[in-house]
């Protein structure tokens, strides 16, 4: 059965996060697999020693222990199996943002980026219910959609479990030796270089298995256009990820795994031909040293590169003892963004060539619990604890200003001045949860909880958050769902540098202003509703509804030529929208539409405020402006058939789409305008064949072909103004990409 894309909001029976709904069955069974073609079983592995059906048994069980950890009790889920994955134009090769966009209220921007409801990045993953900390990869994507057995984005008014980024919750169920046995090696690309081998490989001894799959990216598309043409100047990128997977089932109660993976991007910066030399300052404009320097470089020519750099690892204990099951684990995480300039080029249109670095290592612990008290009553409580080093340092390269003229506008010198700055930090971000799930009623399900959060990094806060959800079933087949959560987000660390801003005044680079207020925590009310009813049989449809007022609302912004993101306040943030899913599936049929309505506002910048001109601070002080990321329309839909699916040569045949009606543009106000409407279609094709060469050790063999952007539609995501925003992007024209995968 194809299932392309399932919702639900979560019940206290469900178990979530990582069920794909429509099939009803735990991910992890070994019933749909990453290695079976759509609508197939897997084939049986006559190497598979007789305990097999009792270790897949095991791991069934224990899978289900672990999702029941942390159901999402009154959220909204919306679950991709592995069929579903699949399915994406791309498939496994496709970037994890690929993937999510095709769920309710996901909007896509530049870098790769996503926002969800209408925040900016507060985000989370987690790999097996652990949440990774977060790291500084701007471009690149550390987790690898071919590491999924399957996932789940959760959102809405979240438990008492899910704490600092709650826009949304993206739980990744890994492949694993036990139900992935096996290895597949793959070789995907065309337009553009576009160079993608891969391999993965999975088995089982004794009580030991292990999974790991690596890959080889080389393309001239990572970072969006500049200009609206076919191929963007200067965008050649390289890249590698790993990832592996070790587990140790000690007993049917007891289990520990280790999760690594590494990731090292490098990244040309797309340069934008044809501009104008001109200074971060405007009286440079007309100085007789920007005359002088003058046709020196073309903005063609740049040579702007980035590197980004992320390491993981997660060491968990699962354990059931009676009614009681736990699951503790202990994690680091570093990631490093290191930026070259072009010297020369930078100087003449910015006014400073800065080479600059940041780092994060983070390590910490969670820990979660559930104690099944009775029929009618579920406890669970844990913490999380965040241990972090943030290190920043710049070398900038400006010019001196050496006078006035007589109009009172800044002369500099002619040779340019090195100014180096540094510093780091150390701090540490906790939260402890407890909740109860308690059935009243044999329909009615209510969860109710509290959260203790802290920061004592670059602010020092704590709140206490109460959480309330209740799920009704009223007739069958209809689930409605309502829910408030008091929420508490720390800056994250990797966003807010502790340089200094009076090292540059004086010279070429100077800033907007002065005032640099620490970035704060954001604290929110947060109430969602919505109802879910089954219409036919695979046929199910949704609503849901939110509304969050915010105080220090954060959101982050682009500020001179390094590609990092720093973080700032509103004072007061609204953020408010709808949603409508509908998914169909039957056979070797699936079908499903979104879509999403929303607007996210602030007002009154209150930290970093250097970073903008004094008349848009005033502006904002007093009036109500759209955050740059704010897109009222969104939607997506798709759909997929497989015909011979009941064959061993099954073709799929999948189409996705993409909507939004624009992102936000300065006019004579700060993201006062909306950048054109866009609609993008992406095709796929897939002929799996079972046993093409006839060769023992030679069991699926895949062809595919996907096309995004199926009608070559030129679209921008930012034409280079907004707050925050440091430059225009297109997105991709039509790009033909093909592969072939064989598994072994």
């Amino acid at each position: 059965m194809t299932v392309a894309l399932s919702t639900t909001p979560a019940r206290a029976d469900t178990i979530a996060p990582a069920t794909p709904v429509a099939q009803g069955r735990p991910a992890g069974t070994g019933t749909t697999t990453s290695s079976s073609p759509a609508g197939q079983p897997a084939a049986p592995d006559a190497t598979a020693p007789s305990s097999a059906p009792e270790r897949i048994t095991v791991t069934a069980r224990l899978d289900r222990a672990r999702s029941a950890l942390q159901p999402s009790t009154g959220a909204t889920v919306y679950n991709f199996s592995r069929t579903a994955i699949e399915t994406v134009p791309g498939g496994d090769n496709a970037p994890l943002n690929g993937v999510l966009l095709q769920a309710p209220g996901v909007t896509q921007d530049s870098y790769g980026q996503i926002h969800v409801r209408g925040d900016h990045n507060e985000v989370q993953f987690r790999l097996d219910g652990v949440q990774l900390p977060e790291g500084l990869t701007v471009f690149g994507q550390t987790l690898m959609t071919r590491f999924a057995d399957s996932l789940s984005m959760t959102t809405g008014a979240l438990p008492s479990e899910y704490g600092f980024l709650q826009a949304a919750v993206i739980d990744i169920t890994t492949k694993n030796g036990t139900t992935n046995a096996g290895g597949d090696a793959s070789v995907y690309g065309g337009a553009r270089d576009y160079f993608f081998p891969s391999l993965q490989y999975g088995g089982h001894h004794g009580k030991w298995d292990y999974f790991a799959t690596g890959d080889f990216l080389h393309d001239r598309m990572a970072i969006e256009n500049t200009t609206p043409s076919f191929n963007a100047v200067h965008d050649l990128s390289n890249q590698y990820h790993a990832l592996g997977h070790l587990r140790y089932t000690a007993d049917e109660d007891t289990r520990i795994s280790l999760i690594a993976g590494v990731s090292n991007a490098e990244y040309q910066l797309p340069n934008n031909p044809g501009q104008q030399t001109q200074f971060q300052q405007p009286a440079y404009s007309g100085s007789a040293l920007a005359q002088q320097l003058a046709g020196s470089v073309d903005s063609a020519g740049l040579d702007e590169r980035q590197k980004e750099i992320t390491d993981f690892g997660i060491l968990s204990l699962q354990k059931e003892i009676g009614k009681f099951s736990l699951q503790t684990s202990a994690f680091v995480r570093y990631s490093s963004l290191r930026y070259s300039p072009d010297m020369l080029g930078d100087l003449v249109y910015n006014g400073i060539a800065q080479q600059a670095a940041r780092s994060v290592f983070s390590s910490g612990s969670q820990s979660d619990v559930t104690w099944r008290i009775n029929r009618r009553h579920t406890m669970r409580f844990g913490y999380q604890a965040f241990v972090e080093r943030n290190v920043s340092k710049t070398d900038s390269l400006v010019y001196q200003q050496a006078g006035v003229d007589a109009d009172g506008e800044p002369v500099y010198g002619d040779n340019p001045v090195s100014i180096h700055d540094g510093s780091g930090r150390t701090g540490w971000i906790w939260g402890l949860y407890a909740q109860d799930e308690w059935k009243p009623l044999r329909s009615l399900t209510v969860n109710y909880g509290l959260r203790l959060d802290g920061v004592d990094e670059y602010t020092h806060q704590k709140q206490l958050s109460p959480r309330l959800n209740l799920v009704w079933t009223p007739l069958r087949g209809t689930t409605l769902h309502v829910g408030y959560s008091r929420y508490f987000t720390p800056p994250p660390f990797e966003v807010v540098s502790g340089t200094s801003v009076s090292r540059l005044d004086g010279t070429s680079a100077a800033a907007p202003g002065t005032r640099n207020d620490t970035v704060k925590a954001e604290s929110d009310h947060y109430f969602d509703a919505g109802i879910t009813q089954q219409i036919l049989p695979g046929w199910r449809a949704s609503f849901d509804a939110y509304y969050k007022l915010a105080h220090n609302l954060i959101d982050e912004g682009q500020f001179g030529a390094p590609i990092i993101l720093s973080g700032f306040n509103y004072r007061r943030g609204q953020v408010n929208g709808y949603e409508v899913s509908t998914s169909y599936d039957r056979g070797p049929l699936s079908l499903y539409g979104n879509m999403a309505w929303s607007r996210a506002i602030g007002k009154d910048i209150t930290s970093a405020q250097f970073n903008f001109a004094p008349d848009d601070l005033a502006y904002i002080q007093q009036r109500w402006v759209h955050l740059d990321h704010d897109q009222r329309w969104t939607a997506s839909a798709g759909g997929s058939y497989t015909f011979f699916h009941r064959t061993g040569h099954p073709t799929r045949l999948s189409a996705t789409m993409v909507y939004g009606n624009g992102l936000r543009a300065d006019s004579d106000i700060p993201n006062g305008a909306k950048l054109p409407q866009y609609v993008t279609f992406n095709l796929s094709l897939v002929q799996s064949f079972r046993d093409l060469f006839h060769v023992p050790f030679l069991k699926r063999t895949q062809l595919r072909l996907d096309v995004t952007n199926l009608f070559d539609r030129t679209y921008e995501l930012r034409d280079g103004s907004g707050i925050g925003v440091g430059a225009p992007q297109y997105g991709l024209r039509r790009t033909i990409l093909t592969g072939i995968s064989q598994q072994f």
